[in-house]
């Protein structure tokens, strides 16, 4: 995926002076070996992401996990991907896509990935390039983490610690209890569920991090649970009917508990038949998703004596979160000093 031009830029003319750079988390650019020990090696060596020490870390990296993983992590990527490339990168793309012309001409969309292609350095260069005096940098995680967030917002500062001026910076670290998201994922479970099929329980899966993480002050546990409680209110339902869950722990290290796969084999044991499934700590579908929810924990469930697993998918590039992630921007543009906006006919605009 090339740095520039940005598929994303929408804007015409000589550009406005506020821009809003989207971050994601990333993707190989292959679902070959190599692309995926490369995408690796750089995601596992954040310290945001592994807090062992470099000495005792790096070894067990690069002489044990990449030249295993990395080839089993390819074949798991080649299950999914398409002709499109990655989900993760083209459904990142659309959703993109859809901002910037909801938000253009008031501000210029970037789209960068934390560990990848294109770099948050190139789309930070790219918006100076274009003029950019402010700058709202929105990463695609729902819910706070040190291990997510902090680390986009620590890229921006190691490029924006090179520059001589800095734009006007507004950082947005999370929308996990923004009413128009927890409408939109809402929205969503219902369509799915307004199909054909046996009543179902219904789970809520987050990405997990270390329990030590939130031990130390991390907010992301906290996050999710609200995210899952103001969602199943909005759906109206009652304690007995969801259920919430952590997926995708590395290693012997006690992670969030309860993990989604000992949680879809309990769900099964005591008699749920049919089980729907939804992720939202993921803002588009991606290897966690479609191959781990969709395939892996399909087969668990099923193989723990349950019927159907049903995933839902995340809100990609719907309407509804394009309209929710372009309201909470929204009011950022509006709250800039000297911004230039005004309210799209017949929308309220609430700061």
């Amino acid at each position: 995926m090339p740095d520039t031009p940005n598929p994303i830029d929408r804007a015409g003319g000589t550009g406005p002076s506020t821009g809003v750079l989207l971050v994601n988390l990333g993707t190989p650019d292959a679902p070959e070996p190599r692309a995926l020990r490369r995408y690796l090696a750089e995601f596992l060596r954040d310290r945001r992401v592994v807090e062992l020490p470099r000495p005792l870390w790096l070894p067990i990296l690069y002489g044990f996990l990449l030249p295993f993983r990395a080839p089993r992590s390819a074949a798991l990527y080649r299950s999914i991907w398409t002709e499109r490339g990655s989900p993760l990168a083209f459904h990142s793309r659309d959703l993109a896509e859809a901002l910037a012309a909801r938000l253009a001409p008031r501000a210029r969309v970037r789209l960068a990935m934390r560990y990848g292609e294109p770099t948050v350095a190139s789309q930070l260069r790219a918006l100076r390039e274009d003029g950019v005096q402010r700058l709202l940098v929105l990463p695609l995680y729902p819910q706070y983490s040190g291990t997510t967030t902090a680390s986009v917002f620590d890229a921006v500062s190691a490029e924006l610690g090179r520059w001589r001026r800095w734009p006007e910076l507004h950082l947005i670290a999370d929308y996990h209890d923004d009413e128009a998201w927890i409408d939109a994922v809402a929205g969503s479970i219902r369509a799915h569920r307004a199909a054909p099929a046996a009543p179902a329980h219904l789970l809520f899966s987050f990405h997990g991090i270390p329990q030590r993480c939130v031990d130390r002050g991390d907010p992301y546990a906290d996050q999710c649970r609200a995210s899952a409680r103001a969602i199943a209110a909005r759906l109206g339902l009652a304690e007995a009917d969801w259920s919430m869950s952590f997926q995708s722990r590395l290693g012997r290290a006690q992670w969030l508990a309860p993990y989604t796969d000992q949680t879809v084999r309990a769900l099964a044991a005591r008699g749920v038949r049919h089980l729907d499934v939804v992720c939202p700590g993921f803002a588009v579908d991606c290897l966690e998703t479609l191959e781990e929810i969709a395939v892996q924990n399909a087969g668990f469930f099923r193989a723990a004596g349950g019927e159907a697993l049903r995933y839902i998918p995340a809100l990609n590039a719907g309407a509804a979160h394009v309209e929710a992630l372009a309201a909470r921007l929204d009011r950022h543009l509006a709250a800039a000093p000297g911004a230039e906006f005004s309210a799209p006919a017949g929308r309220a605009v609430h700061a």
